[in-house]
Parts: C-alpha cells; sequence; structure tokens
C-alpha cells in the first residue's frame, strides 16, 4: 500500500510511504514574471507516478487565516483545488484531514510550524537529509498526514 501524504499550498510538499521507503517532493512551482505559481503538469506528473496499485492520500484541508492577503489566500486554495481536481483525476482516493485532527495524534496543536519536523524526525529519523532545512516543516507536514493516514488504515485492518 502506498500512503500519500499532501500539504496543499506554494510552499507545502508531497510525500509518499511506500513500502519500501519514503519519496518527498516540494510542491511544484514555476516563476512567471517574478511571480510563482502552481506548475500543473509537473503535479500532475509526480501523482501520476503513484495511480497504479493501493494507494490512499490524504490533504490537509485548512481555510483562510486571518491576516492573510486575498492574493496569498486565492493562490493556495488554486493549489489546494489543483491537489483536489488531480487526485479525482488520476483516481487515487483520498480522505481531507483538518490540522487540529492530525496534530492531535503527534502532540502538535498549537505548536509552532518548526515542531512538526522535529516530531518527523522522531518517527522518521532516516529521513533527516530530506527534512533538515527549517523551511523543510512543509515536508514532515506532507510525511506526518501520509503516517496518519496509514495509521489509520492499520487500525482500521
Amino acid at each position: 500500500m502506498i500512503f500519500i501524504g499532501i500539504d496543499p499550498g506554494l510552499s507545502g510538499a508531497i510525500v509518499a510511504i511506500l513500502p519500501n521507503g519514503i519519496e518527498f517532493h516540494d510542491m511544484p512551482i514555476l516563476e512567471v514574471r517574478k511571480k510563482t505559481h502552481l506548475d500543473y503538469a509537473n503535479l500532475a506528473h509526480i501523482l501520476r507516478c503513484y495511480s497504479c496499485g493501493d494507494v490512499m492520500a490524504a490533504i490537509e484541508l485548512v481555510g483562510a487565516m486571518p491576516g492573510q492577503g486575498v492574493s496569498s489566500m486565492f493562490k493556495f486554495g488554486q493549489c489546494y483545488g489543483a491537489a483536489l481536481a488531480t487526485l479525482a483525476s488520476m483516481q487515487i482516493p483520498y480522505q481531507t484531514v483538518t490540522p487540529p485532527v492530525w496534530k492531535r495524534a503527534y502532540r502538535l496543536v498549537g505548536c509552532e510550524k518548526d515542531e512538526s519536523r522535529s516530531r518527523a524526525l522522531e518517527l522518521f529519523p532516516t529521513c533527516v537529509d530530506s527534512l533538515k532545512r527549517k523551511k523543510d516543516h512543509g515536508r514532515a507536514d506532507a510525511l506526518l498526514l501520509a503516517e496518519y493516514l496509514r495509521r489509520q488504515g492499520l487500525a482500521i485492518e
């Protein structure tokens, strides 16, 4: 079984827990006239790699946060919608998970962003090279989402 975690947003990531390892993908982006945009084609390419066989995805369900600008929230919504549409078009089953739900499983509710990176390294110490930068918190969130999904699946069986 393959478990995919998606932390949406331009600074987010896609992580796949495979039977024989873990693969990390930063959210694919393009620079157009000094502005950052989601690279839809590469998003589809990444998810297509996992669309065969037993696969399940979890995507973080988030909404607007106070203090965020309209433009940044619109871009964030585009990333979220594109990820959902791509999962659906690839026929990858998915569930949305709110931050309080998956973070509660790791005792991260109310913690700083970098705490998810520390928790991911506790659970997956061999991923140190993929989670060594402070800006890798998106990768850590995606990894923890995938692991949350994996644990939920194991609890059902």
